[in-house]
Formats: structure tokens, sequence, C-alpha cells
């Protein structure tokens, strides 16, 4: 059979796995392969002609895959060590993993049992192979290991049969391909972390290096309170969230429960700021992509205004350069997500003299002739601070002439809790992922492929202009609302589905499409007229 790989061409006379084809091509950086086109594990027999490709860890599949083998084993591990205790994975701080124990207290002596059982399990290059059984007998081998959170997110899979991997006689499913054995685990680290320990694992966007550990105490505050929600209201699992869906009235409190709590960080954030109004000269807000930040801005304006606060809001994009000043990208475009695409200068000293209650004419940028021209001449009133929101809103060199005691930094995101089941969070990125496709699609009739196309690229912005400010907040405010999904699904479903398998977005959409299919629907009148929700399925007031 004559193989294409990465564009050379190999002759062999007989079939081997893609794990046996990368070690004779002494690829050792191979995660997983794709195979004319489709995404194929490393356990994968190639007995045809075929076009392969093999991918690291500097891919976000071969990242996931990885990331996804490294839970398994850690379960593993646990399950060999005491299989009466209960391991749940959360995505937390500095791009790690927070593993805690739900049925009992993680102490230090535990962490090193666990260590030292799941660098065991490597050493031993112990293979981890799927297997299709039925429901029913997924059903049996999950009890018997005690996970009957998997046995409730099962009762929500319409096919019969389900995919599952083995390991010796462990048994487990982590939503994703998976690593042909353990040998492959050889770059992670781990920190004990109260109330559990931190997994950190290779990232795609770091060239597949591990992430230099960072205590993100606001960030990490703002998830501990989103968990403590989910336990609140019975929103940590689909299958739980589901029971909220099952009757109108259900529905109705549901979707209230949550509105209400984003009402009540409102409430607390105005009181906090109406508390030093008078010191207050600039309140900035900024979050990455479909956090709800138009929404939010607005109904934070409002906030204010029940207060006597009157918040001037200025777009930093008037502040644009002409396209042809704006920073070049590594493929020599246009960065418009740079810094620097912003007159940087003007904006601060804008800001400046408007605080200090100067007049100044605020330019309006010409998206037509693609500049900027004057525009109307403004000066602060007593009680009005300025409010910007934009992806720069939070680094300090755009209002460094104003002094810090005069600002509030606000930081917003869907700070999700949510799990498929214990082992199996949901990623808080694909849940801004799945608000982008439904916004696009909405607003702009753009497919989801498009959206996916340009992902990368905002997330690469979100890490480089973003992330670093967001520990300056002195607010965070979390964005995710618990029924949101139950909405979204019946939107995004479709679009999903009729991915094509041979496109080379098929494994985002198919891995979204793996968990959104368990969610229920609800009423999407039922959602308030001022909801974050609105920005992104239509019909909000403050969204064109």
């Amino acid at each position: 059979m004559k193989l294409k790989i990465n564009n050379e061409v190999l002759e062999l006379k007989e079939p081997l796995t893609l794990e046996k084809l990368a070690q004779k091509l002494n690829i050792s950086n191979a995660i997983f392969a794709t195979v004319d086109g489709r995404m194929r594990e490393l356990s994968y027999m190639i007995a045809n002609d075929a076009d392969i490709e093999f991918m690291g860890l500097d891919s976000d599949v071969g990242m996931r895959i990885y990331e996804a083998t490294l839970r398994y084993v850690f379960t593993k591990a646990l399950y060999e060590l005491d299989p009466t205790k209960q391991i749940r994975f959360s995505y937390s701080i500095s791009r790690s993993i927070l593993a805690t124990i739900e049925n009992d207290d993680m102490t230090v002596e535990l962490y090193e049992m666990l260590l030292k059982k799941v660098q065991e399990i490597i050493e031993r290059k112990v293979d981890i192979k799927r297997i299709k059984v039925s429901k029913e007998e997924a059903t049996k081998l999950y009890t018997k290991q005690n996970y009957l959170d998997k046995i409730e997110t099962l009762k929500l899979r319409k096919e019969n049969h389900v995919n599952l991997y083995q390991s010796d006689d462990f048994i487990n499913y982590m939503f994703s391909y998976m690593l042909p054995n353990t040998s492959y685990l050889t770059k992670f680290d781990t920190k004990f972390y109260n109330p559990g320990f931190l997994i950190f694992f290779p990232r795609s966007e770091l060239k597949g290096e591990l992430p230099a550990f960072v205590d993100q105490k606001t960030f990490g505050n703002s998830l501990k309170q989103a968990y403590k929600w989910s336990k609140i209201i019975g929103g940590d699992t689909i299958a739980n969230i589901n029971k909220h869906s099952l009757t109108r009235d259900k529905q109705v409190d549901f979707v209230n429960l949550c509105e209400t709590k984003h009402n009540n960080q409102l409430a607390d954030l105005g009181n906090q700021i109406y508390e030093i109004k008078d010191d207050i000269k600039l309140i900035a807000v900024a979050g990455p992509s479909s956090s709800g930040k138009t929404t939010f801005t607005n109904r934070l304006r409002i906030e204010l205004l029940s207060r006597g606060i009157k918040p001037m809001m200025i777009s930093m994009d008037n502040y644009y350069k002409p396209k042809h000043e704006a920073p070049k990208d590594s493929d020599g475009n246009p960065d418009l997500e740079h810094v620097e695409a912003l007159d940087v200068e003007q904006f601060s000293k804008d800001m400046a003299d408007l605080a200090m209650g100067k007049s100044v004419s605020l330019p309006i940028f010409d998206f037509k002739q693609g500049k900027r021209v004057a525009g109307p001449s403004v000066k602060l009133e007593k009680d009005s601070p300025i409010l910007i929101e934009g992806i720069h809103a939070l680094n300090e060199r755009l209002t460094e002439l104003i002094p810090s005691h005069q600002k509030f930094n606000i930081f917003i995101s869907p700070n999700t809790q949510l799990h498929i089941d214990d082992h199996n969070p949901i990623s808080l990125t694909d849940l801004r992922l799945i608000r982008r496709m439904v916004r696009d699609q909405k607003y702009r009739n753009t497919p989801v492929t498009m959206t996916l196309d340009m992902w990368s690229s905002v997330r690469r912005g979100e890490f480089k202009w973003i992330y670093p400010h967001q520990e300056t907040a002195n607010f965070v405010y979390n964005s995710e609302l618990s029924y949101e999904l139950l909405v979204l699904n019946k939107i995004a479903l479709p679009h999903l589905n009729a991915v094509p398998r041979d496109d080379k977005h098929f494994i985002v959409a198919n891995r979204l499409v793996k968990f959104l299919k368990y969610f229920n629907e609800i009423d999407a009148t039922l959602i308030p007229s001022n909801s974050i929700l609105l920005e992104f399925i239509g019909g909000s007031p403050f969204h064109d």
C-alpha cells in the first residue's frame, strides 16, 4: 500500500497501526493523526492507501487528547488506591485542572500516594483500549466502579451502544479520543492546592510546553463562587440541569434563579462603586470574546443611573488607527487586536483630560473612510465617570495618566463549573465558543466553520492582551447562566451536525456535539428582555 505521510510517499507491504508507523518513521511527538482528513487515534490500523498527517501537542486537538488521558490515569490510580473515593475534575486557575475528592478530604498523604501510583501506571506502559458495549453493559460496569453520576449521563444517551476505554480491569470514558498507552504521559506537573491539587498539562498555545504557575487569586475566587453556586441550585452536571427543564414551572423558576444571580452581582457592583463614587473617574470593562460585554456594560450604566451616577460611555473603537498604520500579524496582515492598533497616546490623553474636567473633542471612526474624523466636544458632569469597554480596557498603558485610585476595573467572563460527569468538566472556552457560533450565525449569517477559522486567532489575542490584566480587576462579573445551554443547544446543534466529516473543523464540531446533545430544551420566550443571553440569540435591546 502507498502512504502519503506529511507530504512524503512511503510504500508498505503489511498493515500496521499509526503508533507503529510513527515509530518506524521516528516521529516521536505524535499524539494523533488525520487519515484522509479524518481524525484517528494512534491505535488505528492502516490497511489501505492513505494520506496521513501526524499531529502533536502544539495542536488544540492533541492537547485535549493528552489532557483527557491524564484525567483517565489519575482516575484509574485513585480507583486502584481506594475505589470508595470519588474524584472530580474542574478547570481552574493558571490553565490547570483542579482535582478534588467529592466524598472526603484531599490530604497531603493521599496526594503523595496518588502521584506515586500515577507514576507507576505510566512506567508500566499500560494499554488503553477502546471497547464498544451496550448501554446496559456500561451501566453494570459503572455500577461496579460506583460511578453513579456516569449512569445518570448514560440515561440521556439515545444511542444503544457506548464507547468506553479499558486499561487492565478499569473502564472509563472521558468524551475524547485517547492515547494508546500510559507511557506517553511524560510531561505534566501537579501542585497541592486546597481543597485538592492542580494538574498542569502541555498547552497548544505554548507549543506543547507546560504553563508557568500563576496564583490568580481574583479569578480563582470567582471560580470558587461559581462552584458553590452550581451546587446550591443543582446545576453542576448536565443531568442535574435537565431536571430543571421537565415542566414549565421548573423552567420559569430556573431561568429566573439564574438571572437573579446576575441581578445580585450588578447590585453588589453598584454598591461598591457608589461607596467610592467621589473618587472614581474611570470604570473599565474587559473580558474575552462572547462574555456578554455589550449587554453587561449597558446594564451597569442603568444600575449606576439608578444611584444618581451618570456614566459617560466612550467607545474605544473610535480610537483605531487606519489599517495601514496597524501592526502586522505573523501572516503580514493588519493585527487589529494589537494594542498598537489603537492610538494609545491620544486615548490616554483624552481620558486624562476628561477626568480632570476639561472639554475634549472625541473622535469618531468612519469605517467607510477607514479613518477617524472629528466628533463632538464633551465634558464630564459631576457624578459622571467615564465608562469604557473593550479588549484593552484593563491595559494600564491606555489609562496610565489617571491615578490608580481613580479607576475601577471590571473583568467579565462566563466562569462555569459545569460537568458532563465528575470526570469530565465542560471548558469555559467551549461555552464562549458556542455563544460566538450562535451569535455569528444570527447576526452575520456566518457558518460555524468560519467562526472556527477565526477562533484560534481570537484565542491568541486573549492570551496576549486580556488574561495578563485580569488580576488587576476590582470586580469579576461571572456572566455564566446555568440554563443557557438548554437554549443554545437547539440553535447550535443543527449547524454543528451539518459540518462534513472531511471538513478540517469536524473534530471540534463533533466534540461539542458530544455533550450538547445531552441537554434538554427550554422555552426561549422565558428569557428576560435584558438578559445577556439575548446578545447571542437575538432580541436584546442593547444589541444591534
